[in-house]
């Protein structure tokens, strides 16, 4: 029985050992720059003006094709909206809503409470509408993709013209950071595409900053406070164990 088992470990080891990275299947493997944001860091906390900017770039670019199922207007607060603001930016959605008394469904604008509107309807009609691919839920995509913000904003800054001898395949564009290279999603940002009321320059850099700034937020909104509570954990204990230590010294001090 033993012989059978190491002789089965043995196998297996072997079959590991032949078996391709993930970095020799997927070919060259990908550097992403460390774009440095403000929330990096133990110490790290939100850029809310940009973070805001970022909602305005995603409510006016991406919102056309993706969600953000999770995350509800009345969130938006948390960024430093009034309660006017947000109960003006979800009143611009319309939402289906119901039954009524009489059974029927009926739209309403939308109120704070809500979801964040979906662009279509279901995912068939999602991947009508953009040749098959379907477009992500943006919700925790700076948490569920490999290299979380800087992967986002390498991707959104990525796209350029394909190298010399390389093939796309139809409707297919070039971005060097997209695994394989070749990606659905046409480049979303262009220079100037929004206009920043606080008179920002849109350029597709501070775009795509701003726009990951705020999935990171939507991603992990309690991100500042739970940092906050573990900075203050690790002081307390600090503190607790030189007291511990000074107690021990003292009780143990006639002892040789």
């Amino acid at each position: 029985m033993l012989r059978s088992t190491l002789k089965a470990f043995a196998i297996l080891g072997g079959l590991l050992a032949i078996a391709p990275t993930p970095a020799r299947a997927a070919g060259e493997a990908i550097a992403i720059p460390d774009t440095r944001f403000s929330f990096d860091g133990i110490f790290g906390t939100y850029d809310r003006a940009s973070a805001q900017r970022g909602f305005q770039v995603y409510k006016e670019v991406c919102s056309a094709c993706h969600s953000m199922r999770l995350l509800s207007y009345r969130n938006l607060r948390e960024l430093g909206l009034t309660e006017q603001q947000v109960a003006a930016i979800a009143a611009q959605f319309t939402v289906v809503d119901g039954p009524n008394d009489e059974g029927q469904m009926f739209e309403r604008p939308g109120r704070p409470s809500d979801r964040f509107r979906r662009p279509f309807p279901n995912q068939q009609a999602a991947r009508a509408a953009n040749n098959g691919a379907y477009p992500v839920d943006l919700s925790v995509i700076t948490k569920a993709r490999l290299g979380g913000a800087d992967y986002v904003f390498a991707l959104l800054t990525g796209y350029q013209d394909p190298p010399a001898g390389v093939t796309m395949m139809d409707g297919m564009n070039y971005n060097r950071y997209f695994p394989g290279h070749q990606i659905a999603m046409a480049a979303p940002l262009n220079p100037d595409q929004v206009e920043y009321a606080d008179g920002t320059p849109a350029t597709v850099e501070q775009m795509a900053r701003d726009v990951t700034t705020f999935l990171a937020w939507a991603a992990e909104p309690e991100l500042e406070q739970r940092r906050a509570m573990g900075v203050k954990v690790i002081l307390f204990l600090t503190i607790l164990g030189g007291l511990a230590y000074a107690v021990k010294r003292k009780v143990w001090a006639d002892v040789h």
